[in-house]
């Protein structure tokens, strides 16, 4: 399983949304080919075809937890879960 496959799983299960590493959230939608831009403290990912931006925030390494949320939303919403 790679590192992209655990952290998916991790997120698309919703068991531990406050330890979702920021650094590998951002890796992990790159991955699945959102594009990033960064203006001050936000992140913001695109995709075409996901109507919703995803913005996000590091939180002492961590990402929010209400963004972790709208990640998982977003993901299940566009099926971009790769059968995971």
């Amino acid at each position: 399983m790679s590192k992209y496959d655990r952290i998916l799983r991790q997120v698309l299960s919703g068991s531990s949304d406050a330890n979702i590493a920021f650094d590998d959230l951002c890796g992990l939608l790159r991955h699945l080919g959102f594009v990033e831009r960064v203006r001050g403290s936000h992140h913001i990912f695109r995709k075409t075809d996901v109507t919703e931006k995803i913005n996000l925030q590091r939180d002492d390494g961590k990402a929010k937890v209400y963004q972790v949320r709208q990640v998982r939303n977003t993901l299940s919403k566009y099926e971009l879960g790769g059968g995971v």
